[in-house]
């Protein structure tokens, strides 16, 4: 429910939330992926993956996804913690989305498996590195990424690529956007992660967001990089400090829906 004492521009997005924050948009977004599964623990394995491959056409990547969820035997949990290497990497030969190669796929099974052994959980990986009292995800999402490279000395640099961190300058948008997915409730996202804080969570910033974000005169950094998306979540933030990132399905929908923004809320970049 809006307030009479909101700003346009709050008042503005936070009717898109409401729109978009709905199931009927579920089914051609890759988080139809983990939203397939029941048990928590196969919904953040495959989120990952979804979330990781979640570049080009929607269709694309939900039949890659479909095609990996029958390797995995429909058991992603179980599939990535009992994965070896040596072992298993013909399972997942021949798989490949865009510059993902069945190597990178082997190797980031075999090692997310190796930390699924010793943590438990996906959701403890990145607890482990999220200090109590951290007003962000950001050493969890540095400290998840390296570990990963890391868990096996012959782990091929390749994979780096595909696992983004805070500190190389990257916006890290898919992994804020699997974030996203395992910590901010229903009906959309899927809320199963109660270790981390929707407060705490940094928006999922790519050039589409970004355009929109500046057209609406909430981020002024011209680089999407980190740290233009922590300065779009603090702008977030000053609307809902619970919950900033449910902008991020408002931002999205505005471009993805051809939205039309009232003139009125439009900045205008100064001329040079």
């Amino acid at each position: 429910m809006h307030t009479t004492s909101e700003l346009p521009l709050t008042s503005f997005l936070n009717t898109l939330v409401q729109r978009f924050e709905d199931r009927t948009f579920i089914e051609f977004d890759p988080i139809a992926i983990p939203h397939g599964f029941d048990d928590p623990r196969d919904q953040e394995v495959i989120g990952l993956y979804a979330a990781l491959l979640a570049w080009g056409r929607r269709s694309t990547i939900l039949g890659k996804m479909e095609d990996l969820c029958e390797r995995m035997d429909y058991q992603p949990y179980r599939f990535v913690r009992d994965f070896r290497i040596e072992r298993d990497s013909g399972k997942l030969a021949g798989f490949k989305h865009r510059t993902f190669k069945p190597e990178d796929a082997q190797w980031l099974t075999a090692n997310l498996g190796a930390l699924v052994r010793r943590f438990g959980s996906v959701e403890q990986m990145f607890a482990a590195h999220l200090g109590q009292y951290q007003a962000s995800t950001e050493t969890a999402i540095q400290g998840f990424s390296e570990s990963v490279m890391t868990a096996h000395p012959s782990t091929p640099k390749r994979l780096s690529k595909h696992l983004a961190r805070p500190r190389s300058g990257s916006a890290c948008k898919r992994l804020n956007m699997y974030l996203r997915w395992m910590v901010r409730p229903g009906p959309f996202d899927l809320g199963i992660w109660p270790s981390i804080r929707t407060e705490q969570l940094i928006l999922p910033l790519d050039v589409h967001s970004g355009r929109q974000a500046r057209r609406l005169g909430m981020l002024k950094r011209a680089t999407n990089d980190w740290k233009a998306a922590v300065e779009l979540t603090e702008v977030c933030r000053s609307m809902d400090p619970a919950d900033p990132c449910r902008y991020d399905l408002a931002l999205f929908g505005i471009g993805a829906y051809n939205i039309e923004v009232p003139d009125a809320l439009i900045v205008t970049p100064a001329r040079t």
